[in-house]
């Protein structure tokens, strides 16, 4: 599973020109499921989103995670992270999840976020979406859960 998360002021994700969630401060994760990933690799990714320590305290350290300063997560499902363009200029995603795997899975991930007492937004599976954020800092960081690995 690959996460790569970013900060942001505010963020939303349209379908067809309606809005399917939006968030003020707090973190937008754009989600891969790979093929051989699993509930635990959900689980860990979640619990590591929840408590990235990634918002400046008192004194400008990052060391405060979303729930500490009162945000959200807008999780939107982006299968194109798996892509591989070694070989080539058109991305393989060879190694992406099938979809129906895909979307349980990363509905495992948004359940698994929302457990952690974060209120969480989404985009929709499978659509085309238009994602709109402003990123802080700018702050981006990838979260990678290998299958069956600690």
């Amino acid at each position: 599973m690959i996460v790569v998360l970013q900060r942001v002021s505010r963020a939303c994700v349209r379908v067809e020109s309606c809005t399917a969630g939006s968030i003020d401060a707090g973190l937008v994760a754009l989600v891969a499921v790979e093929e051989g990933d699993g509930s635990r690799e959900c689980d860990w990714c979640a619990r590591k989103v929840a408590a990235a320590r990634i918002f400046g305290d008192e004194e400008g350290k990052m060391n405060l995670s979303v729930a500490d300063v009162g945000g959200a997560v807008l999780a939107v499902s982006q299968f194109t992270l798996v892509g591989d363009l070694r070989k080539g200029t058109r991305p393989s995603f060879s190694k992406a999840a099938p979809p129906d795997t895909a979307r349980n899975l990363f509905d495992r991930f948004v359940v698994s976020l929302k457990g952690t007492g974060v209120p969480v937004q989404t985009g929709v599976f499978q659509a085309m979406m238009k994602v709109e954020l402003v990123n802080d800092g700018p702050v981006t960081l990838i979260i990678r859960k290998e299958p069956n690995k600690e």
